[in-house]
């Protein structure tokens, strides 16, 4: 991404909590959710250098705007933070892709000369601020939209076993996969993999939620997480695989990113540690609502000019099992690649954190294992996908 006067995007900084369980019991749970994100704004700028005063926009991703979340967390967490009165911040919600969302947006402003420093960050607290808490009893958010679908449209969950059924997954496949998320997440902790990005909290080191023991034989004994009788007769080619197991988890946390161009990276003495290369978005079918990664990794891969094969490491958020398969069979995607550190139903998935999170992982596994470009993919609520290539420098 070239833009005005030859202006690049460059990561210059990237920093995430340790993700915490979504529930009472979990281990961020008395962390507000403002604080939560302004715990990973004070680490990105002390771990950076950069004065917060030459930060021209804090924009951050939360979905569930409301409570503890409302009220635009974004200008309230980098107050609360320290960061002088003159930096302005803006909230934004494209649901799961919400971060991620905020990274384009603030690489776009870069790119065009609106920001010469920026920061794209995301929190949500799922056990203080719970999913579907923002839509109130008598309020009607989808108004004519549900005109245009009169068979009605379905939760996530009804989604992934669509895509499970559709695409022929069994039960042993979604639970080979998500067992394996946790191997990799475990043995990426032990290995220090992660310990660049961590920013600990309220005593909270590590990802909470990994289970180094977890196994096929484990998750086998799970029951259904979906299943509705309801469901039974419109779609019964659906087979009841989807389970808390091969799902992510309700989780707690937030993450920062840095971006600046090269040129003023240079001028404060700051390494990019990778080039954001090219961005997009797409819309996807509202009912399958989760299979949006694959049209979004074929169009962000053909605006980079580029094709599987130049990607060494893939990032799919784990939101369920099918969809990172689904998306595997579709683009041909080598799963070696992908996750390599473990994924959401391993680490996490903090709603409007995962994007930011995602991508600080992506880096760092990027610069370990000296790779040159990484692609990061997100489904989304609605029927939506960000992804994003970066070049490692």
């Amino acid at each position: 991404m070239a833009g005005y006067a030859g202006r690049d995007a460059v990561i210059v900084g990237a920093v995430r909590t340790p993700i915490g369980k979504g529930k009472a019991s979990g281990a961020l749970h008395d962390v507000r959710s403002v604080d939560l994100l302004g715990h990973s704004l004070r680490e990105l700028v002390a771990r950076t250098g950069v004065d917060p005063a030459q930060i021209d926009d804090v924009i951050a991703g939360a979905v569930t705007q409301v409570g503890d979340q409302a009220a635009n967390i974004a200008r309230n967490a980098l107050l609360g933070a320290g960061f002088p009165e003159s930096v302005p911040g803006t909230t934004v919600d494209r649901q799961c892709g919400s971060s991620q969302q905020a990274i384009s947006f603030a690489a776009q402003g870069v790119i065009a000369g609106a920001y010469d420093i920026v920061v794209a960050a995301g929190v949500e607290s799922m056990g203080r601020v719970p999913m579907g808490s923002n839509i109130t009893p008598g309020s009607d958010p989808f108004g004519a939209m549900v005109q245009r679908y009169p068979e009605g449209l379905v939760p996530q969950g009804i989604s992934a076993e669509l895509i499970a059924a559709k695409w022929g997954f069994s039960r042993q496949q979604l639970d080979e996969f998500s067992a394996s998320s946790h191997e990799k997440a475990a043995a990426a902790t032990k290995e220090g993999h992660f310990d660049n990005e961590l920013a600990p909290i309220a005593g909270l080191t590590t990802d909470e939620i990994i289970r180094p023991e977890t196994t096929v034989e484990t998750l086998s004994g799970l029951k259904p997480a979906f299943y509705n009788p309801a469901y039974e007769q419109r779609f019964p080619q659906i087979t009841w695989s989807i389970t808390a197991g091969n799902s992510s988890p309700l989780s707690d946390g937030s993450a920062a990113v840095l971006i600046t161009t090269s040129e003023v990276a240079k001028r404060l003495g700051l390494r990019p540690l990778a080039r954001i290369h090219t961005a997009t978005v797409v819309g996807s079918d509202p009912l399958y609502m989760l299979t949006g990664v694959i049209p979004a990794t074929e169009k962000v891969l053909r605006r980079a000019g580029l094709t599987l094969a130049d990607i060494d490491l893939f990032e799919v958020n784990e939101a369920f099992a099918p969809v990172v398969l689904a998306w595997a069979h579709d683009t041909g995607a080598d799963l070696a690649k992908t996750n390599v550190n473990g994924g959401a139903i391993a680490i996490g998935h903090p709603l409007g954190a995962s994007g930011a999170r995602i991508m600080t992982t992506m880096v760092n596994a990027l610069e370990q294992r000296g790779g040159r470009y990484a692609l990061q993919t997100m489904c989304e609520a609605g029927g939506m996908a960000n992804a994003t290539i970066i070049e490692r420098l």
